[in-house]
């Protein structure tokens, strides 16, 4: 049996590898002309240290302490050269992508479908070949604007595992991506690049708060069907803000997402002063003591950079310092992809 191994690098770039029954990660990669780095492959330098960030796997005992103590082990620090998966893992590689010769897959899709939202967002339906890349729920791709010469990049909205994927696209006046998915027709080509990025679901073990801020949605969709299919015993808290009431776009959708996951819940919040809206203001406004569970949380945002900020002040206000905090802060049209652990 192979197992699908998630390797994250950190330029953003995330390749997968398949790992044979009873192989070593670092035998894999470089079976996939992946280079992770390495001196001895013996367990006795410990330059191909890495993180696991989920996934069962042995490493056996055939290392050296001085390679990987054992308190870096309990951390989840692992030898590539000695970790041996026993399912599906997610490794944080501490190099860029380059300095592995590798880099980011390029693959091809075409348009499927095309939804109007109001004057708010357009959904972006495509369809992809069996050999496209897989993605972690939350990452995105770099979408080329046919005949531009530039890219747009916008986070999955699809699960993991689709020949169809799915994107929430910010409609935005004038806009370059607006402008071509307006008049996109079902067969045209694209050519996306990805996935990319380190905001992206871990394991489940402590209770989740997710915080999306507009088209910042798109991320969690993919992260919410991925609990659904997978399951979650932990308690599922989210807040959906927006500007305007007519930015409340696929409400139906996460409502949805009640039935599958009985420990889900969610809030929407319109900032606009003049909505009529029952909870207006910001989502740090509406954000009770008790979906905080006093830090013993992980916390995942996307959204513009003033809610970033704010969500992260917020925080320090309350004296609540989450186990986990990744983020991702975006603008319309060019996302900075700035994000945290």
């Amino acid at each position: 049996m192979n197992h699908s191994i998630a390797l994250n690098f950190e330029d953003g770039v995330t390749r997968f590898i398949q790992c044979r029954e009873g192989e070593t990660v670092l035998d894999a990669a470089y079976r996939s002309r992946i280079n992770l780095p390495m001196d001895c492959s013996d367990g006795v330098c410990g330059t191909c240290k890495c993180r696991a960030e989920s996934g069962n796997y042995d490493l056996g005992d055939d290392y050296i302490d001085d390679a990987l103590g054992e308190d870096e082990k309990d951390n989840g620090l692992v030898l590539t050269c000695q970790m041996v998966p026993s399912s599906d893992c997610v490794i944080a590689v501490p190099a860029d992508s380059t300095v592995c010769k590798t880099g980011n897959a390029k693959f091809n899709a075409t348009v499927a479908r095309v939804e109007q939202h109001n004057d708010a967002a357009i959904v972006l339906e495509l369809d992809v070949a069996d050999d496209a890349p897989a993605f972690l729920p939350g990452q995105y791709v770099n979408i080329d604007v046919p005949g531009s010469g530039q890219h747009r990049s916008y986070s999955f909205s699809s699960a993991p595992g689709e020949r169809r994927i799915s994107f929430l696209i910010k409609r935005i006046p004038d806009g370059l991506m607006s402008d071509w998915v307006g008049k996109a027709q079902p067969g045209q080509a694209l050519e996306l690049t990805g996935p990319l990025g380190s905001f992206y679901l871990r394991k489940v073990d402590k209770p989740l708060l997710f915080l999306a801020g507009g088209t910042g949605l798109a991320p969690f969709l993919s992260m919410l069907e991925t609990l659904a299919r997978t399951g979650a015993d932990q308690p599922v808290h989210m807040i959906y803000g927006v500007t305007r009431d007519a930015d409340l776009v696929l409400v139906e959708q996460i409502e949805a997402y009640a039935a599958k996951l009985p420990n889900f819940n969610f809030i929407t919040v319109v900032a606009e002063g003049a909505s009529a809206h029952p909870r207006k203001g910001w989502v740090t406004q509406h954000m009770p003591a008790e979906v905080l569970h006093d830090g013993n949380l992980d916390v995942y945002l996307c959204g513009p950079p003033p809610m970033v900020d704010a969500v992260r002040k917020h925080f320090d206000d309350c004296g609540v310092t989450p186990v986990s905090f990744h983020y991702e802060k975006f603008t319309p049209n060019a996302p900075a992809r700035d994000k945290a652990a």
